[in-house]
């Protein structure tokens, strides 16, 4: 028994040894185990500075001054890591060699930057042996990552200023002024972690967990589940990640207010037109890959007034996207985007077109196909039915394929470009049959008098940073022709029988025209129509800048088949809104009264020959005139009295 004493008391000496050594070790030597065992688990060289204190209790840890980390040996940029202070807790075995159980960790003021070389090898990925400086493996020998010997019940940082530097691209992104809140218990277990950014001031919080953080630090792929909140919505994943990148699961967006949200982000300013982005709500299930290729399927948006669904493959590794998809909509709402009129008023009345600058810098965002189908769209002044259109988008310009485009009772096919590499121009060909001329005419030039069903085709160009200079702009030619229609306002049997302009309706059988387009001006010269009881010709100008019109049209009332009819033009001239109407009656007297007006000249002619030979006494001799014998009178009558001068 008495040696059983002896053995208790000799262990209660040793651990009071042990204990008293603890107590008593310095506060750097502490911090010199400490960084050392990070070190030796990462790989990477640690340094503590400044004041270091030591806590027993509640547990076992060190405050330490200044702590950096090294970076790898490939960067140039500095050390991975920097703070102010750094308190780390750990379990007593720790002071022993074995694995770091870290029971809290806390860093005030920490800088991390975070690399992507040019190769693609990241300065995040610790451990890794046979690697040199150059990022090749040493000796043919393949590279291995040594399994950190690491858990973390709670890291704390606060302030923080990460960098992220992609040397292949050559892009920086930083994040200022970040709060970071990681629970790690379990190495091979889940993580979860709170974040919160303050790029722009107001917070923004990311929150989730990564379900098996040790296989995922290895390479494999793990479950994710993520959620940022911030001022103007939210944006959550839910699904499978890895570090090469490799991405696979839902996206969900909740996003009333986007330019509220992407503010906050600190990613510029962002005016996006309601339907166009301006809210955003809805989701896609997501695939990334490696070569980052990404995928949307099954994708669902909500765009404040414009709904989309369909999918989407995006190439994200060249200079910019590169985009092939599908997409389908219901009631597609692009009035916002067609340049609605200006507050300028014009004459009559009439308002101008939108003098509002024409942002076309998104044409340069990415390039690829996109192969749109929708129920109807609304262009502001003119309203379209089904459409279905392939846009081709290369280097700032869109071909816009147009297979099948209804609207007013027609079907209008070709192609409609728009191209930013120099400035801003629209063109394009476009052929349409049967048109309802009353309806269209309506939308797109206030013209409400004439209908009929047309066909025709036009091709265009127009320049400019607005739809006021494109308008004004406009080049190009085309032609109309329709069947049988109604003109309002006008009835021309009556006006060329009774010189009646008091209204009426006049009803034609075929009109065909074709016309020219320059500097905003559509020219006609060969307007032919046919009715009833007349024919009619135009000419003129439609003044698609300026939004008026200057035209002649000339019906010829028949009374036979050889007959000539009576010719009264019409002349019909001001805004598009509210044209004047009315007989050019200068124009008629030159038309109608031509024969009689020749005759009474010639009468007047003739009678003022025989005034003058019966005052003057003269005689014109055969083929010669009045004039000229008069001339000869006075020149005998000179010669005789200068005669008798000499006599």
């Amino acid at each position: 028994m008495r040696w059983v004493f002896r053995l208790i008391g000799l262990v209660v000496v040793m651990v009071a040894i042990v204990l008293g050594a603890l107590f008593f070790l310095p506060g750097d030597r502490i911090a010199k185990i400490a960084a050392e065992q990070i070190t030796k688990a990462t790989g990477r060289q640690v340094t503590m500075s400044g004041d270091t204190r030591i806590s027993f209790y509640p547990v076992l840890g060190v405050a330490t001054g200044a702590v950096e980390v090294a970076n790898a040996e490939w960067s140039e940029a500095g050390p991975m890591f920097t703070a102010d202070s750094l308190k780390i807790g750990v379990e007593p075995a720790a002071l022993f060699g074995g694995d770091i159980r870290i029971t809290g960790l806390e860093a005030v003021g920490p800088q991390i930057r975070l690399e992507r070389a040019a190769g693609g090898r990241v300065n995040w990925e610790l451990g890794v042996e046979g690697v040199a400086p150059s990022g090749q493996s040493e000796g043919g020998t393949p590279a291995t990552a040594n399994r950190l010997s690491l858990t973390l019940d709670r890291a704390l940082i606060k302030g923080a200023y990460l960098t992220y530097t992609d040397h292949g691209t050559g892009e920086t992104q930083a994040i200022r002024d970040m709060d970071f809140d990681l629970r790690w218990p379990d190495y091979d277990g889940r993580a979860t972690f709170d974040v919160v950014l303050r790029q722009a001031g107001d917070p923004v919080t990311v929150s989730g967990h990564l379900e098996q953080v040790g296989a995922f630090i290895d390479g494999a792929v793990t479950d994710v589940v993520a959620n940022i909140e911030g001022p103007g919505g939210s944006i959550g994943f839910d699904g499978r990640a890895g570090l090469q990148p490799q991405v696979q699961g839902r996206f969900d967006i909740d996003m009333p207010d986007t330019r509220a949200f992407v503010a906050a982000l600190d990613l510029g300013a962002v005016d996006l037109p309601q339907g166009f982005g301006a809210g955003v709500r809805g989701g896609a299930d997501v695939t990334l890959t490696q070569e980052m290729r990404l995928s949307l399927r099954d994708m669902t948006l909500d765009l404040g007034g414009n709904a989309l669904s369909g999918a989407a493959d995006i190439e994200l590794a060249g200079e910019v996207p590169r985009i092939n998809a599908q997409l389908n909509a219901g009631a597609l709402d692009l009035s916002k985007l067609a340049g609605a009129d200006s507050n300028e008023a014009g004459a009559g009345g009439d308002t101008g077109w939108s003098r509002a600058p024409i942002d076309a810098s998104g044409l340069a965002l990415a390039n690829g196909e996109v192969a749109l189908v929708a129920d109807s769209v609304d262009l502001g002044d003119l309203k379209l039915g089904t459409t279905r259109t392939l846009m081709t988008l290369d280097r700032s310009r869109a071909v816009f394929s147009l297979r099948e485009l209804s609207g007013y009772d027609g079907l209008i096919t070709g192609e409609f470009v728009a191209n930013n590499r120099s400035g801003l121009s629209v063109g394009g060909t476009m052929n349409a049959e049967g048109i309802n001329l009353e309806r269209f005419l309506a939308d797109a030039m206030d013209i409400t008098r004439f209908s009929a069903s047309a066909s025709g085709e036009v091709e265009f160009l127009g320049v400019g940073q607005s739809v006021h200079a494109i308008m004004n702009s406009l080049s190009g030619k085309g032609a109309l022709r329709t069947g049988r229609g109604v003109i309002s306002g006008i009835d021309l049997d009556r006006l060329m029988r009774a010189g009646d302009l008091s209204g009426g309706t006049t009803v034609f059988d075929t009109l065909s025209a074709s016309f020219t387009m320059d500097k905003g001006n559509l020219y006609n010269r060969d307007l032919a129509m046919k009715l009833p009881l007349a024919r009619a010709e135009g000419t003129g100008r439609v003044g698609l800048g300026a939004r008026d019109i200057d035209y002649l049209f000339t019906p010829v009332l028949l009374e036979g088949d050889n007959s000539r009819g009576l010719a009264i033009p019409v002349r019909i001239e001001g805004p598009w809104a509210s044209p004047r109407i009315k007989p050019d009656l200068e124009k008629a007297l030159d038309l109608n009264l031509k024969a009689e007006r020749e005759e009474l000249e010639q009468k007047a002619e003739e009678r003022l020959e025989r005034e003058v030979q019966k005052r003057l006494d003269v005689t014109p001799q055969e083929g010669q005139s009045v004039e000229d014998a008069v001339k000869d009178k006075l020149k005998d009558k000179a010669e005789r009295k200068l005669r008798k001068l000499f006599d």
